[in-house]
């Protein structure tokens, strides 16, 4: 397995998505696995925020802002999907929220496959 920097804190947060999967299944609404993940990732002892508004840049002004679904230890962003397929629009969602925020890490987690579907984002590139 290669190590990323904070990968163990990635790893915890995908531990973390699993159990709530396995318990929950697919079919739910993304508001529902924001909140079991809220409620796993408290019982591991990590700090988040949920919808963590932050600032968009462009050209170093700032035009608007977005909400990511948790910054946790507010080093990792993590976008939540429920979908039954995530497409390439999701994932470039991920990457821009992740360059807009100035973050070097962030996952990207699909709840709404039979399986649970996580997708490791770091500040320029990709890896799963």
């Amino acid at each position: 397995m290669a190590v990323y920097k904070y990968s163990d804190l990635t790893h915890t947060i995908i531990g973390c998505s699993m159990r709530v999967h396995n318990t929950l299944g697919n079919g739910f609404q993304e508001v529902i696995y924001q909140r079991a993940l809220a409620l796993e990732l408290k019982k591991a002892g990590m700090t988040f925020q949920r919808e963590q508004e932050m600032p968009i840049f462009y050209d170093n002004y700032e035009i608007g802002t977005r909400r990511v679904d948790f910054l946790i230890e507010k080093v990792v962003m993590v976008e939540l999907k429920a979908l039954v397929k995530l497409e390439e629009v999701h994932w470039a969602q991920a990457i821009n929220y992740l360059e807009a925020f100035n973050l070097e890490i962030g996952l990207l987690i699909n709840f709404g496959a039979k399986r649970l579907e996580f997708k490791r984002f770091i500040s320029g590139s990709s890896s799963s």
